[in-house]
């Protein structure tokens, strides 16, 4: 029984990127079916004010080298980047990331993810209660990045961990990126591919499972007299066909009283793989965005309602030597998440005291 319990946990914790505290289930193909998925979930305000997904927007937020380690530049050397992300019930994230560089490695760029899902209450077979237990799942990453001319090509390696009631599985996983930047325009387009690896150490009793693996590929443009910057990121590409249709769902009833199931269509097939993100440059200090992710907001809808799922819009405000983001992310009718993260170069404090 308490093994069961453990399973049962263990998948709720795999499908949370996209099952999140559905009021009811809801149909998803790819939730639930790898190992370590929440390396998948948003780790940034900017990222999820971005649809959740971005290979090619490159700036100086430390916090982009978790979307394509090909995103490091000097732009980012010495800022710290902290990021919270308050899910609903008990279910917490938090990153970090680092930007420095190094004479011999060049420019090198570590990160931190952990989530917490909050405690969860284990019985034995007849029922009572053995106290309390934590879900958990955490990784370490160290990005570097080379650039020659306009490319610049970067890779990341990932130790990742995942824990329930005292039992852990690890694993070893890899990114790597590049980025083609326009010499004159503010124009990148980005590729990474994502998480390729494998599965050290699976649970006690279970064989090893699939890495979270995420071909991605997009672009972002800022036209030259616009206060605008547009992204169009593709992502999942390594797999073509994931619309999944839920067969327990009961389809209408013609004009003979006949089921009606519904079908896949191409266009359906084509955009959930797409995310669109925009920003309004409001000046220096003060950024406006909007996503949207047409995967979240068809597998996270409910029958009468999408609940606004899919949607994120966020802020960017710079105060002083401080940068704060914020994004409010639908998720689902149930409700969404709330993203937070402060940047500032720290080295130049450091060097201000000495």
């Amino acid at each position: 029984m308490i093994r069961l319990l453990r399973r049962r946990t263990l998948y709720l914790a795999a499908a949370f990127p996209l099952a999140l505290l559905a009021a009811k289930p809801a149909a998803a193909q790819i939730g639930g079916q790898q190992a370590f998925s929440f390396l998948s979930l948003a780790p940034s305000a900017k990222i999820a004010a971005l649809g959740g997904v971005n290979v090619s927007t490159r700036d100086s937020d430390g916090s982009m080298i978790f979307g394509n380690p090909a995103l490091l530049n000097a732009e980012m050397d010495g800022r710290l980047a902290l990021s919270y992300v308050d899910y609903l019930a008990d279910i917490r994230q938090s990153t970090a990331a680092y930007v420095f560089n190094t004479a011999r490695l060049g420019r090198i760029g570590v990160g931190l993810t952990y989530l917490s899902y909050g405690q969860f209450e284990q019985f034995d077979p007849a029922g009572n209660s053995l106290g309390t237990f934590g879900v958990n799942e955490y990784a370490l990453q160290a990005s570097n990045a080379y650039t020659s001319g306009n490319i610049t090509m970067g890779g990341t390696l990932k130790l990742a961990v995942s824990g329930i009631a005292g039992n852990h599985s690890v694993g070893a996983l890899a990114d790597v990126g590049g980025i083609f930047k326009h010499p004159t325009q503010d124009f990148t387009v980005g590729l990474a591919v994502k998480n390729v690896g494998v599965q050290l150490r699976p649970y006690d009793g279970a064989g090893r499972e699939p890495m979270p693996l995420d071909v991605q590929i997009g672009t972002s443009f800022k036209p030259e007299h616009m206060p605008l910057r547009f992204s169009l990121t593709a992502h999942r590409l390594q797999q073509l066909d994931i619309v999944y249709l839920d067969p327990n769902v009961r389809g209408q009833l013609d004009e003979n009283n006949e089921e009606k199931k519904p079908k896949k269509s191409l266009g359906d097939k084509i955009a959930r793989h797409f995310v669109v993100g925009g920003e309004l440059l409001l000046g220096k200090n003060l950024n406006l965005r909007v996503g949207y992710n047409h995967l979240q907001r068809r597998e996270l809808r409910l029958d009468n309602t999408s609940g606004g799922a899919g949607l994120s819009f966020g802020v960017l405000v710079r105060i002083s030597q401080f940068q704060f983001d914020y994004t409010h992310a639908s998720i689902h009718a149930a409700g969404g998440a709330n993203y937070f993260t402060v940047a500032r170069n720290i080295d130049s404090l450091f060097k201000k005291n000495d």
